[in-house]
C-alpha cells in the first residue's frame, strides 16, 4: 500500500477532497515523511488527531505567493527550520557557507535563510495578518528566551518577540501541538500548557509572574510542586545583554527548571512585555512513542525532488529505527538534553518489530535495518526510579563523574529486541550506527551485551565520544575521565579479538572547547599518538544557544560556581588546536609549527610531525 504524502499544493488538496487545511507547516528541511524528520511527526501526529495539514517545505521567499499558494490555515501555521539549527546548517565552525546541505534537495545549499524560524514567521505575517502562528523545533527550543547568538556575536530577544509569534513549542512537541490545535478550534486560550512558551504584556503578567527573584541553587530540594505559576522572574533581556552575570543567573534558573516535575513557570522581561515559559511537558510514556511511531509515514522524499536527484539526509537514514528518546548524558556542548529532557523513554518491542515488518515489505529493502537507536544506542530501555514521578535528579549527574548506581541500562531488552529483529523474515542484518556511552559499557555487568554488539550488530565501526584527554576540560563537558576511554578501548580491542573481527572504534573529539588551552589540545595529540589514533574528522566547538558550553563562551564563567574559564575565541587559535589534533595532515604544517612556537616547544615538530623541516 503507497502511503500519500500531505498535500504540498492545491492539486495535491483536491486529489483528496478537500478546499481547506487546518494547519499549514512551514519547514527549512526538503519534506521527508520519515520519523526522523521532526516536521514529518508533526504533520502526521495532527492528522492522526483529525485536522487537515499541508506541508510548504523551503518556500520561496522573494515574494509571499509561494506561502500562499496552500491558502490561509484555519488554525494555525507551525513554523520549524527543520531538523537542525539554520545558523548550524549554513554555516561550518569557522563561520563560513557550507557547500551543501544533506537535508535540501540534491544537498544543494542555501535554500533556507538564516535564522529560518525568525524569517518564515514574519513572510508568514506579512501575508496573513491575524492567522496564529506556532514555532517549534531545534532553533525555536533552544533560542526560546534572551540567548547569545555566536553567529552574531551578540545577545538577541526570545525568537518569540523577533518572530511575532502567538506560541513556542519547546522540547518534543505532539502532546503540545494537538492541544494547541484544539484549543484554537475551541477558541480557548493558550495560556498554561505545558512545553511551550508565550508572550504577555507587563498588565497581564501580574497574575502570572511573580515580582519575587529566586535564589537559585543547585539544590532543587526547596522547589516547591510542579503546578504552572507562579512564575519565577529570571534576569530581564536588558539585564542579561549587558551584564554577563546576570546572563548566567538567567542561565542556571533556566536549567534548574527544566525537569517536568520539578520545573516551575519562568518569566524573562522584555521591555514592557514578558516571555513566560511553562513548566517542561511530561516525557512520554511507552504507549505514547509507540502509537508515534507506528502512525503511516510515507518514508520517502516527495516525489517533486526526484528530478533533484533526492534528499541526501534521508538516505543515512531509510532503514533506520528510533528505539528510544532522551539523554541523561548533559554533555555541556549539547542541546539534546536540554530538547529532549533527561528522562529515557523507550518504545516497546512488538511497536518496533512491527515497524521492522513494514521496513521489510518495502520494495528497496534489501535485507539490513542501518540502526536501531537513540541519543546513546545503549540506553534503549533504560530506567531509573525517579524518573516516573520526581523527575532526575536535581543535586547530582546520571552519568558522571560516575555512573549512578540507580540507572539500570536495559541491556536484557535491548539483546533480546535485537534478537527478534534479526530472526525476522527477509532480515539478514542488524546494524547499530548510534553511538554508545563508552562509561556504560565498561562495567562488567554490560560484558554480555558488548560482546554480542560486537558479534552481531556492527557494521564494522563502533561510535563512541570521548572527545578529549584533559580530565580538566573533560570535566567541563561533563564526559567521564579519558582513563575511562582508554579502558573502553583496550576492552573493545581484546573483544573483537576474540571474535576474530577486524573492526574499528570510531572515536569523536572537540577542538577549543572552552576551558582547553593550545597546551591541552598538544597533550592530547601526543597522547592520541601513544595511542595510535589518528583522527580524520574533528569537531570544531560551535557555542550553541543555551548550553552549558555555549554560556560560557559568552560570559567566560561558569554560571555555576562564578569561576573564570579560558575561552580560545580568535579563528587563527582555533585552527591551530584543530591542525595540533590533525598534525598527521601536511596541510597542517603551518599551524602546527606557529602553535608549537607559541608554546615554545618547537623540540616536538619532529615528533609530530617526523621528516618535515
Amino acid at each position: 500500500m503507497t502511503i500519500p504524502f500531505l498535500p504540498t499544493t492545491r492539486a495535491e488538496m483536491k486529489d483528496r477532497g478537500w478546499d481547506g487545511l487546518d494547519v499549514v507547516l512551514v519547514t527549512g528541511d526538503a519534506y521527508v515523511d520519515h520519523p526522523s524528520y521532526g516536521a514529518a511527526v508533526i504533520g502526521r501526529v495532527l492528522e492522526a488527531a483529525g485536522f487537515r495539514v499541508g506541508f510548504i517545505a523551503q518556500p520561496d521567499l522573494r515574494t509571499t505567493r509561494d506561502l500562499s499558494r496552500l491558502g490561509r490555515p484555519r488554525l494555525f501555521f507551525g513554523i520549524t527550520a527543520g531538523n537542525m539549527d539554520s545558523m548550524v546548517a549554513n554555516y561550518t565552525a569557522h563561520k563560513r557557507p557550507r557547500l551543501s546541505d544533506d537535508y535540501s534537495p540534491g544537498g544543494r545549499p542555501g535554500l533556507r535563510p538564516d535564522h529560518a524560524v525568525i524569517v518564515y514567521a514574519n513572510k508568514v505575517r506579512e501575508a496573513f495578518k491575524d492567522v496564529p502562528i506556532v514555532l517549534g523545533g531545534i532553533e525555536a527550543s533552544l533560542r526560546r528566551f534572551a540567548h547569545y547568538d555566536w553567529w552574531k556575536n551578540e545577545v538577541r530577544r526570545s525568537i518569540l518577540l523577533d518572530s511575532r509569534a502567538d506560541i513556542l513549542v519547546y522540547g518534543m512537541g505532539e502532546a503540545q501541538v494537538v492541544e494547541i490545535a484544539r484549543r484554537l478550534a475551541a477558541g480557548a486560550t493558550l495560556h498554561g500548557i505545558r512545553g511551550t512558551a508565550v508572550v504577555t504584556a507587563a498588565g497581564r503578567t501580574t497574575s502570572q509572574v511573580s515580582s519575587h527573584r529566586s535564589q537559585v541553587t543547585r539544590d532543587r530540594s526547596q522547589e516547591t510542586g510542579t503546578d504552572l505559576g507562579p512564575a519565577l522572574e529570571i534576569p530581564s533581556y536588558e539585564e542579561v545583554k549587558g551584564d554577563s552575570d546576570k546572563f548566567n543567573e538567567a542561565f542556571r534558573t533556566i536549567v534548574e527548571n527544566q525537569d517536568p516535575f520539578t520545573g516551575r513557570t519562568l518569566a524573562q522581561g522584555h521591555a514592557n512585555r514578558h516571555v513566560v515559559q511553562y513548566p517542561p511537558a511530561l516525557p512520554p510514556q511507552t504507549k505514547d512513542l509507540d502509537a508515534v511511531y507506528e502512525l503511516p509515514y510515507a518514508r520517502g522524499w516527495h516525489p517533486s525532488y526526484g528530478s533533484q536527484g533526492g534528499v541526501p539526509g534521508f538516505e543515512t537514514v531509510r532503514f533506520s529505527i528510533i528505539s528510544h528518546r532522551g539523554c541523561p548524558g548533559e554533555c555541556s556542548f549539547c542541546g539534546l538534553s536540554l530538547h529532549q529532557g533527561r528522562i529515557v523513554s523507550s518504545r516497546s518491542e512488538a511497536s518496533i518489530l512491527k515497524e521492522a515488518g513494514t521496513l521489510t515489505r518495502r520494495r528497496d529493502f534489501r535485507g539490513t535495518i542501518t540502526d536501531v537507536g537513540g541519543p546513546t544506542a545503549n540506553l534503549y530501555g533504560a530506567v531509573c526510579g525517579r524518573w516516573q514521578g520526581k523527575g532526575a535528579c536535581g543535586t547530582r549527574h546520571c552519568l558522571t563523574p560516575t555512573p549512578c548506581r540507580n540507572l539500570k541500562p536495559g541491556y536484557e531488552k535491548g539483546l533480546s529486541l535485537y534478537g527478534k529483529l534479526r530472526a525476522l523474515p527477509g532480515v539478514k542484518h542488524v546494524f547499530i550506527e548510534s553511538g554508545f556511552r563508552h562509561d556504560l559499557l565498561v562495567d562488567p555487568k554490560a560484558r554480555g551485551y558488548l560482546e554480542r554488539v560486537c558479534r552481531d550488530h556492527l557494521s564494522g565501526r563502533m561510535k563512541v565520544a570521548p572527545e578529549h584527554s584533559s580530565d580538566r576540560v573533560l570535566d567541563i563537558m561533563n564526559k567521564p575521565p579519558f582513563s575511562v576511554y582508554e579502558q573502553f578501548s583496550a576492552l573493545y580491542r581484546s573483544i573483537c579479538r576474540k571474535l576474530g573481527k577486524d573492526q574499528h572504534l570510531v572515536s569523536y573529539f572537540i577542538s577549543a572547547h572552552p576551558g582547553c588551552t593550545l597546551e591541552d589540545s598538544l597533550s592530547l595529540a601526543l597522547r592520541l599518538g601513544e595511542l595510535g589514533i589518528h583522527p580524520e574528522q574533528i569537531q570544531d566547538f560551535m557555542p550553541l544557544p543555551m548550553t552549558l558550553s555555549g554560556t560560557v563562551y559568552h560570559t567566560g564563567k561558569d554560571p555555576f560556581t562564578g569561576k573564570e574559564i579560558y575561552v580560545p575565541r580568535t579563528f587563527r587559535e582555533r585552527k591551530m588546536h584543530r591542525a595540533l589534533i590533525q598534525h598527521k595532515n601536511p596541510k597542517n604544517t603551518p599551524l602546527v609549527r606557529e602553535a608549537l612556537k607559541l608554546l615554545r616547544k618547537q623540540h616536538l615538530f619532529p615528533k609530530l610531525m617526523p621528516g618535515k623541516k
